[in-house]
């Protein structure tokens, strides 16, 4: 059965994307063509952001619980990179199909190669995005079934906890903090705030795992056209027992001018699409990682301090890939240029000064950044951690003194 799931989420056409388009599909990302379709994603699109704006509502009703507030706070900023992510893919829904075609049609013409080493790549890059994208999917949504089901399994697991309900010395535990036009203390209304607040809870993981897992994934094929990159222009005069004419030699050194000038005109225009998302996930991720580590620090029970620690583990992971992967990309960029050196460059003088124009055209590097301010490199996660550390060192200060 799982296989079968796996299999169908693949597409011939779109060998390295095929689960990643159809998720962004799927989730309505990706607008479909059908018009009354089109219209019913916008209008759970729409639904999702008026979720988002009933959570911030809700900090004015709870502003004298410090706890309820962390809680809040942690949930309602992380859905709002989510609206962000989701607004700005919507807005510029041109640019990520271009990108999206792109990346189809490079990885698809690098599949026709007779090299074995780029074969192997290429089937290397494949497997490895398959993995990081069923993983994080299986990850973001063991968090919303965590989330959905916290209500319930203290309701189940805490005598006391029912015992304070039925004596109304607390209140029912709702799945996302959120505000409700209606009395959501009584049965009817609580059942029916959990309801909505768990759809937006299901729809919101599918936001957040189908675009990360496109951007993350993209980020490979970049890599992995790098790799196939530098190996095709270290071999641009062919090998020592099997040289190539000096119009192969030709052909094959605009062909990896072209692909390089691609992948810049490329990778340029996703971080134009991706940059100003992370600089604002950064901030909120610093904030998200402060208020969980504190909440698991205060945590009155083993079970709360789980769930606490499955959400922190969520939270570094998902900033972690995007930093790993950004690195990984710009490490590869700078290597690139070795290929040509290692190169027959000397046996083909007519050649020389096109090799040159090649080696400049190489040395523009791919990085991917976080606004104007950072890239999303390993030491950029680094101070991250450093900084939600910080914040969480201050607000556990500023507790105790209290």
């Amino acid at each position: 059965m799982f296989n079968y799931i796996l299999k169908k989420l693949e597409n011939p056409k779109r060998p390295l994307l095929g689960p990643n388009v159809k998720a962004l599909q799927f989730w309505g990302l990706l607008l479909p063509e059908n018009v009354i379709m089109k219209y019913i994603y916008i209008c759970l699109h729409i639904s999702i952001i008026y979720f988002t704006a009933t959570e911030y509502v809700d900090i004015w009703f709870i502003k004298s619980d410090i706890n309820l507030i962390l809680e809040n706070l942690k949930i309602t900023m992380l859905a709002s990179v989510s609206v962000v992510k989701i607004s700005t893919f919507l807005i510029w829904q041109k640019s990520w199909r271009d990108i999206i075609d792109y990346v189809t049609e490079s990885d698809v013409n690098q599949r026709k190669t007779t090299d074995e080493a780029n074969l192997t790549i290429i089937k290397q890059n494949t497997k490895y995005s398959r993995k990081i994208t069923y993983l994080y999917w299986s990850l973001m949504y063991t968090t919303v079934v965590v989330v959905i089901v916290q209500p319930i399994m203290k309701y189940v697991f805490s005598q006391t906890y029912r015992d304070n309900v039925k004596s109304g010395e607390e209140s029912y535990i709702q799945v996302v903090s959120s505000w409700v036009p209606f009395d959501k203390s009584n049965m009817v209304g609580y059942v029916s705030a959990c309801a909505f607040q768990s759809y937006a809870a299901i729809y919101g993981g599918g936001w957040i795992t189908s675009f990360d897992t496109n951007a993350i994934v993209t980020m490979v094929f970049f890599k992995g056209e790098l790799q196939l990159l530098k190996r095709d222009s270290a071999k641009i005069f062919g090998i020592e027992n099997n040289p190539v004419s000096r119009e192969e030699a030709e052909r094959r050194l605009k062909e990896c001018h072209r692909r390089h000038a691609n992948l810049i005109k490329y990778s340029s225009l996703f971080d134009s699409c991706l940059s100003p998302i992370m600089l604002f996930y950064m901030f909120v991720c610093s904030v998200m990682l402060c208020v969980t580590a504190y909440q698991i620090r205060t945590g009155t029970s083993m079970m709360q301090t789980i769930l606490q620690v499955e959400y922190l583990v969520f939270g570094v992971s998902q900033l972690f890939m995007y930093c790993w992967h950004s690195n990984d990309v710009m490490q590869t960029s700078q290597e690139v240029i070795h290929g040509p050196y290692e190169s027959r460059w000397w046996s083909n003088n007519a050649l020389r000064q096109d090799l040159v124009i090649l080696l400049g055209q190489f040395r523009k590097e791919i990085v991917f950044s976080a606004g104007p301010f950072t890239n999303l490199t390993l030491p950029t996660f680094i101070n991250i951690l450093k900084g939600a550390y910080s914040y969480y060192t201050l607000l556990t200060k500023s507790q105790i003194d209290v």
